[in-house]
């Protein structure tokens, strides 16, 4: 089953007050997305990313967290990244919400059948827009992670080692892409 789409002029209050009814609700310039639950391996996907950044995010001063969490970049617009990473508040808190600091350092999207065409072009163009320094697709299937900044043209496509730098003056992440796959697949 594929992503429903409504066009129209939907606002992310509206879909606040949507059902919770098992099914994903975002808006992008007043279109609505439902997608419905995802599957056990893409939830292993997404947990599995969280843990690698977790630890490096807190050492670096960012927070990293997982979906269902709203970022909501304008009245007609509200995604939940499946991951996503954001600075901390300028009292060096975590931020209780989006609008708290309002960009991120982060998104991450773990491309399932029903979300593979908006997560390609919809929000990554969305987060491009938005200037979000990096957007991870992560194709399970592929056993890739396509990378994406806001002045690429096309995805670098990443097999064996995805490296992050949010923080110029800490060390990089190095993840091993080959285990992560390994451990979200085979297991």
């Amino acid at each position: 089953m594929g992503m429903s789409e409504a066009q129209g002029t939907w606002t992310a209050d509206e879909i606040q007050r949507l059902p919770d009814d098992g099914w994903r609700y975002e808006v992008i310039d007043g279109d609505l997305f439902m997608t419905p639950a995802p599957s056990f391996r893409h939830q292993y996907a997404a947990d599995e990313v969280l843990a690698l950044l977790l630890p490096y995010c807190k050492a670096v001063g960012l927070q990293a967290v997982s979906a269902p969490a709203a970022v909501r970049f304008a009245v007609r617009t509200e995604v939940q990244p499946d991951v996503l990473a954001l600075p901390l508040t300028h009292a060096g808190r975590r931020p209780e919400q989006f609008s708290d600091v309002g960009r991120l350092t982060l998104a991450v999207e773990i491309v399932s059948p029903s979300s593979a065409r908006t997560d390609r072009f919809r929000k990554r163009r969305l987060y491009q827009e938005k200037g979000v320094p990096e957007y991870w697709v992560v194709d399970t299937d592929a056993r890739v992670v396509e990378r994406w900044r806001p002045a690429s043209v096309e995805a670098e496509v990443l097999r064996d080692v995805l490296e992050w730098r949010p923080v110029a003056e800490h060390a990089s992440l190095a993840i091993d892409l080959i285990e992560y796959f390994r451990a979200v697949c085979d297991s």
